[in-house]
């Protein structure tokens, strides 16, 4: 089986369980895959995370070598590279940083290529379409060699930059729902054929949780995700302002870290919602059933998204969710048969949505089971994994074929 690089911007990260779970099968069917990474994990890894952290490549630190070898290969082969360097100097309408940070990337691309070197790479898979899918692609087109990528949500919505260049030059493109594939035939010129929806997927659990007795509470809310603006969890903050004032006793707890942490402790303190809003930091995934069990809504607030995890782990666990209406989101939470849509932006809508959950506890169990049913059958782990690798081989044998082919490649 031939060797594919597998790159993402932090690798291995534990709010990313995909990439792990893809290299994983891809290597059970035989592949062999060299995970790689743009950037060192900055949180703590647990010892399964370290396995995967131990057999990366990293590519910092930089090797100063390699990178003024791959500085005079941009100069010596302009002509192999010219594209990457005329499309941001000379097309578009980006602004002036983000056309220096695409010339730095293409210098870092070649650089890349020189660290593959070694490993004889057939295919370069890069998850999400943030920076280090400019680097894949370069070092692609240096090596002669297929490239592919993984878009899901705000790498596709909210910065696709040059991803007009991404999608002409890689050999697939999978994406994790069918709101996205639209998109991207509504806004970019690409080959049909090219695209493929991937769903993503959560591991079935043999029954639901139960929930457990929130004494003293009208309404446990729970959210899981990244401490992030995209995420928005101001808006669930000012939210939970307005149920206070409507007199509902509950309790709101948020699991995650991020750089909107010091933000949103401030927030809290403002709006004077201390006893009722719970910053819980980063959660390992042994301990989230716990929360998941304690939650009588799991609720969404993000201002992009593709098909979010968290809501999939909700509905599995039997738990009713409560979610924007964007993106893909619709294919996952059916309103009033799988979970809860609001207006986005609409903080009335929201605390109403959230009233309406609360005073229809009793009868919501049969909504949680079809919801739990859709899951399993539509966004099951281990068969999209298997359809993931399927596909995957698939493309793969096609341009194995095509390389070996060409005498000049060989």
């Amino acid at each position: 089986m031939p060797t594919v690089a597998y790159l993402t911007n932090i690798f291995p990260s534990p709010v990313e369980p995909y990439v792990i779970d893809e290299i994983r099968e891809l290597r059970r069917r035989g592949v062999n895959v060299l995970p790689c990474s743009a950037c060192r994990p900055t949180i703590g890894l647990d010892d399964n995370l370290k396995s995967f952290a131990d057999e990366t490549l990293f590519l910092q630190p930089f090797r100063l070598t390699l990178l003024i070898r791959a500085g005079w290969l941009c100069l010596t082969r302009f002509s192999l590279l010219k594209e990457f360097f005329y499309r941001p100097l000379c097309q578009g309408t980006e602004k002036p940083m983000r056309r220096l940070s695409a010339i730095l990337h293409t210098w870092l691309g070649v650089y890349f290529a020189l660290r593959l070197e070694a490993h004889q790479v057939l295919h370069i898979h890069v998850h999400h379409g943030y920076f280090s899918s400019w680097v894949a692609m370069v070092a692609a087109h240096y090596l002669g060699i297929g490239f592919s990528l993984t878009l899901h949500g705000s790498d596709l919505l909210l910065h696709a930059a040059y991803l007009d260049t991404k999608l002409k030059h890689c050999k697939f493109c999978l994406t994790i729902s069918d709101f996205n594939r639209r998109h991207i035939l509504e806004h970019h010129h690409v080959e049909t054929s090219k695209l493929v929806v991937q769903h993503m997927g959560v591991n079935p659990r043999e029954r639901e949780i139960p929930r457990s007795n929130s004494v003293g509470l009208d309404l446990i809310l729970l959210s899981v995700g990244r401490l992030h603006a995209v995420k928005d969890h101001a808006f669930l903050i000012r939210a939970c302002r307005e149920l206070k004032t409507r007199g509902l006793r509950f309790a709101c707890l948020i699991a995650g870290d991020g750089p909107e942490r010091s933000h949103l402790e401030r927030l809290i303190r403002d709006l004077d919602l201390q006893p009722q809003v719970t910053l819980l930091g980063h959660v390992p995934r042994p301990r989230i059933d716990a929360y998941y069990a304690s939650a009588d809504l799991v609720v969404l607030t993000s201002r992009s998204e593709g098909i979010p995890l968290v809501l999939m782990e909700a509905m599995a666990h039997g738990k009713p969710v409560l979610a924007p209406a964007i993106t893909g989101i619709p294919e996952l939470v059916l309103h009033g048969e799988t979970g809860f849509l609001y207006s986005p932006g609409s903080l009335q809508d929201f605390v109403s949505k959230v009233e309406s959950v609360r005073s229809s506890q009793s009868v919501l169990t049969p909504l949680c089971r079809a919801a739990r049913r859709h899951v399993l059958h539509h966004f099951n782990r281990e068969k999209n994994l298997a359809a993931f690798a399927d596909l995957f081989i698939a493309r793969l044998g096609q341009s194995a074929e095509r390389f070996y082919e060409d005498p000049v490649l060989q």
